[in-house]
């Protein structure tokens, strides 16, 4: 094991001889994370051969003062697997050494380990995956039918979606986006976040934003994330107030045609709760594949998860302020919900 800087180009290009490596696994996705948070990146490498990585994995650390020493692959991500040559039971023990040699009080995969007894799992979420091929008659064949409705309400109602990757289209994403997270009573990323998504993924193409609007009013917007023939559906928002136009039926739709005519073998539409039924439905109803999404974990000792009651309590607050305080709760404390 040995830790390489996130700009080693060993890295890269482990990464890039990977099919299965996505955005999250491109060193630009964890560097703009520790850039914005403040955390140290760093890349383990479990196992070599003649001096290139064949088992590797970014790292963030999100110690805290008062919470030990906690590594994270990777924070603010849904899916993040380990790209290993070998077998998971090998990789398992790795990264459980990896553990013990750093002497950590946590460290967290986001992706399933296997075949060690000292990896437990949570099996909170589960995962979407739609494959995407140049036949865009069989991918529209595949979407349920209140789908195939909605888009087409859309389309009769005039809204139109476009694809851009200006800071001005990522301005009117961010707008929504403030405007449902305060209405789901969450905080919002921190300002600089979107700043930086907008020049080291957009502006380097790896990545653009779909806007949908009615006549000149943006309704409903999402932020995509593209590389290695993976599309990522990572951060979505609308205008709750124009919800019968389904615009963000149309815009995904949108998306997955992109998908399509670009080449593309997947669209990864993201982690939902289990509890989260109409969410679920939403994304299998495109004809994703639904599959459980149980993060990896090695710890000294039972973790405390954030207190329900606090997170209602935050919920009520946003909910019923302006949306100032939603932007300044996210500016304060976002970092720590990793």
């Amino acid at each position: 094991m040995r830790l390489l800087e996130l700009e080693d180009p060993r890295w890269f290009d482990f990464v890039q001889s990977r099919s299965n490596a996505t955005l999250f696994h491109h060193p630009v996705w964890a560097g703009l994370l520790a850039e914005t948070y403040g955390y140290r990146p760093m890349v383990v490498t479990i196992a070599e051969r003649g001096g290139t990585p064949s088992a590797a994995m970014q790292i963030i650390d999100v110690s805290r003062p008062l919470g030990g020493r906690r590594w994270v692959s990777l924070p603010f991500t849904d899916h993040c697997p380990l790209l290993v040559d070998g077998s998971e039971s090998e990789m398992a023990a790795g990264v459980a050494e990896v553990a013990r040699t750093w002497k950590l009080d946590l460290l967290e995969v986001r992706g399933t380990l296997s075949g060690h007894a000292a990896v437990g799992r949570d099996p909170a979420f589960v995962r979407h995956e739609l494959a995407v091929s140049p036949d865009m008659e069989t991918v529209w064949g595949r979407l349920f039918k209140n789908h195939r409705r909605n888009v087409r309400i859309a389309e009769r109602a005039g809204v139109r979606v476009t694809l851009g990757r200006a800071p001005s289209d990522l301005e009117t994403f961010y707008r929504l986006h403030l405007r449902t997270r305060r209405r789901l009573g969450v905080p919002v990323q921190p300002r600089r976040f979107f700043t930086l998504l907008c020049e080291r993924i957009i502006g380097r193409d790896l990545g653009f934003v779909l806007t949908a609007k009615s006549g000149d009013t943006p309704v409903a917007s999402a932020v995509f994330g593209s590389w290695n023939r993976t599309l990522i559906y990572k951060y979505s928002a609308r205008d709750e107030r124009f919800a019968k136009l389904d615009a963000n039926y149309l815009l995904l739709w949108t998306a997955i045609r992109w998908a399509c005519e670009n080449g593309y073998r997947a669209l990864d539409l993201g982690r939902s709760n289990v509890e989260q039924d109409l969410l679920r439905g939403f994304k299998s109803g495109w004809g994703a594949r639904e599959e459980p999404l149980a993060y990896s974990r090695i710890a000294r000792a039972p973790g405390r998860g954030a207190s329900p009651r606090l997170a209602n309590a935050m919920a009520l607050v946003i909910r019923n302020s302006t949306p100032w305080v939603c932007r300044a709760l996210g500016e304060l404390f976002y970092k720590y919900a990793t």
